[in-house]
């Protein structure tokens, strides 16, 4: 019998996530030594020693910023995520921001907390201060969004649902995404196109070098007056500064975001929640269902999905023998795993390998049982990270 594979859990995660790691082969918890993988959510893992015991990672939630992902690569330990099982909870998120703007809903619940309940005045306090936060409807306002994955394409159809126009843009749509977007979405040629023509902009678009500041000092006047900036994406993606200028100028009608950072706290025009993106009790179990059967599948089986360093990779178990290879993505591997397979006697019976920049990563079934010295010439192979066996019970 096999021994329990050992997960460390290093934030609360959904229980019925951790359902899905039995008992008979698993052990999770927040006290685990040498885990073979670790389940996170938000817990900072960059100061954190990584113990070398550790196979996986699967992150419950979208972002990885929280994780060591390049030195993870670095030892052939793939990184999974949960794309899209909070995407309608921050869809609603969404939502929620434009009414806010729209109808001015922060500023109006700030002039009520301050009425004296006491007053025989209250009704006509209440009738004469309710003009000073007059709104508008969303209904045929146009709505840009930046960033067309699974939030975007529900956040558009939403919004046409609602009565608005929709002007869209990504560079780089998947075919799944594309086929998901209601046809009513114009199609935006650039950033700077979705800048002019949206009363709202929302963004739904990774953290990453080319998405840092991407509404700027220098792009934010390229907005019509009065435009409302939402990022329910991640911190870094809008200027803080670029938005207290502009809404200081009296140009940006508000400045919507799940980022509370000290800039922008309490300035009345902005209106910053503490991170709720994906704190719903619906979100939290989807994440944590699909991470922790992508992590299971990957410590059973070697199959890779949703990892944000690897390649997808899955093959159906042909044989009880399974080798697992993370490797660098350069020439002549596959030939030089073959030929240690082959002077070890094993005959492969199935593979598959697929890479994704730098990172390569081959499953092979083979006929019998592959011993600790075929092993050790795998690991011994230059560009090798990580190999591991994976026989199946009977």
């Amino acid at each position: 019998m096999a021994k329990p594979f050992k997960v460390l859990v290093l934030n609360q995660i959904a229980a019925s996530g951790l359902k899905r790691l039995p008992a008979a082969g698993y052990t999770t918890g927040k006290d685990i030594t040498e885990p073979d993988a670790v389940l996170v959510r938000s817990a900072d893992m960059h100061s954190m020693d990584i113990p070398a015991s550790v196979k996986a990672i699967g992150r419950a939630g979208a972002g990885t910023n929280n994780i060591p992902v390049k030195a993870m690569s670095a030892r052939g330990v793939p990184v999974f995520n949960a794309p899209g099982a909070n995407a309608n909870a921050v869809k609603e998120l969404v939502l929620a921001g434009m009414l806010m703007a729209a109808r001015n809903l922060a500023p109006a619940q700030r002039f009520v907390e301050q009425l004296d309940p006491n007053s025989p005045d209250l009704d006509k306090t209440v009738e004469d201060g309710k003009k000073n936060f007059a709104g508008y409807e969303l209904a045929g306002q146009t709505l840009g969004i930046v960033g067309l994955g699974k939030i975007g394409c529900l956040v558009a159809d939403a919004a046409i649902k609602l009565g608005m126009d929709v002007l869209g843009y990504d560079p780089e749509i998947t075919v799944d995404a594309a086929w998901s977007l209601p046809a009513q979405v114009k199609k935006a040629t650039s950033v700077t196109d979705v800048l002019k023509h949206s009363n709202f902009i929302t963004l739904h678009v990774p953290l990453v070098e080319a998405t840092r500041d991407l509404i700027n000092e220098k792009n934010v006047g390229l907005t019509m007056p009065g435009t409302v900036v939402l990022n329910f994406s991640r911190e870094g993606v809008v200027s803080d500064s670029a938005m207290l200028a502009s809404l200081a100028s009296g140009h940006l009608g508000w400045y919507v975001c799940d980022f509370p950072s000290g800039k922008i706290l309490k300035h009345p025009k902005v209106v910053a929640l503490p991170h709720l993106g994906a704190s719903t009790r619906e979100a939290e179990e989807n994440c944590a269902i699909m991470v922790a059967d992508q992590l299971r599948d990957y410590l059973e089986n070697g199959n890779v999905a949703n990892a944000v360093n690897f390649p997808n990779v899955s093959m159906g178990r042909e044989s009880r023998f399974r080798v697992a290879i993370a490797n660098a993505n350069v020439p002549n591997m596959l030939g030089q795993i073959s030929t240690a397979m082959a002077q070890a006697g094993l005959n492969i019976h199935n593979m598959v390998n697929k890479s994704r920049g730098d990172m390569a990563y081959t499953l092979v079934d083979v006929d019998s049982p592959a011993g600790d010295s075929v092993m050790a010439a795998l690991k011994g192979i230059e560009g090798v990270l990580a190999v591991r066996y994976l026989p199946q019970e009977v």
